[in-house]
């Protein structure tokens, strides 16, 4: 079975020169289906609308799938208002982080990629979401490989496409408070855009050194790198089609290509060396998520 790459929207706030030279060298990387968009914070416009759609227009000459992502927290009518222009688009497929954005794209007749901060944990609730137009699902980070097991058990023709969040720092909650501006001592409505001091994140440690949590503006991630690439067969098994790997300001590229050649190879990837912290797949395998 092939398996397909996928590269997920940017989660940190990065400057416009920044993202677009990342998403030149996305072109030429070893991807199949690239994320757009803002996920986390409304404030973040690095790029004007229109300019997103060019980088997509730019992927897709290149060959490659090209979704867009909207918001995961919608607290304002300028939210729902951003979430409506993407789903809206009349271009690209739409990856669907709240059930605002399932709402428009019903209404309009869309097919849309359900996102992984949706909740979706048995097979009743994917049937419903599929009947709405749910073409693709990443499962919740907290699911473990028997209980996405449990849902796939008996798959048909006409399931949807399972995309797995494979690699990255996850993201565990979201809140209407910015914890990255209170750590300077600042306001989510005068924030500065500090959030754009740490294209990584901001590291969270407990007293006696342990890296906890990573701060990511409105978004707190876990502290160490989620990875189920050494678990690639068993999540093939599974149902996963598709391997999410979640962009860093460090390395996206290298890894990307030692994860092709690695399942071209008919190997587990290894990137042990690439991580930098002890990695984890704890929910995985039914266990603490930091483990």
């Amino acid at each position: 079975m092939y398996i397909r790459l996928a590269l997920g929207p940017v989660l940190y706030h990065w400057n416009r020169d920044q993202l677009l030279d990342f998403y030149q060298e996305v072109a030429e990387a070893p991807v199949e289906i690239v994320y757009l968009g803002e996920t986390v914070c409304p404030k973040r416009r690095s790029l004007r609308w229109t300019e997103w759609l060019k980088i997509g227009q730019m992927l897709k000459d290149r060959g490659k799938e090209v979704v867009l992502s909207t918001l995961t927290l919608v607290e304002a009518e300028s939210d729902l208002s951003q979430i409506e222009r993407t789903c809206r688009n009349g271009e690209f497929l739409v990856e669907a982080n709240d059930t605002a954005a399932i709402h428009v794209l019903v209404e309009n007749g869309r097919p849309f990629v359900g996102g992984p901060a949706l909740n979706v944990y048995n097979a009743q609730t994917l049937a419903r979401i599929q009947q709405l137009g749910l073409v693709r699902w990443i499962p919740p980070l907290e699911l473990s490989g028997a209980g996405l097991r449990t849902i796939t058990r008996e798959r048909h023709p006409s399931a949807p496409e399972i995309e797995l969040f494979a690699y990255g720092r996850m993201p565990l909650a979201y809140s209407a408070r910015c914890f990255t501006a209170r750590a300077h001592g600042l306001t989510r409505d005068h924030c500065d855009f500090i959030c754009g001091q740490y294209p990584s994140g901001l590291q969270v440690e407990t007293q006696d050194g342990q890296h906890i949590f990573t701060l990511n503006g409105l978004q707190t991630q876990s502290g160490t790198t989620l990875n189920l690439l050494p678990h690639w067969l068993e999540l093939t098994q599974a149902g996963v089609g598709i391997l999410r790997i979640s962009p860093d300001a460090r390395n996206t590229f290298e890894l990307l290509c030692r994860i092709r050649n690695a399942l071209d190879d008919g190997k587990a990837p290894d990137v042990s060396d690439l991580i930098g912290d002890s990695g984890n797949d704890g929910y995985w395998r039914g266990l603490a998520g930091c483990m």
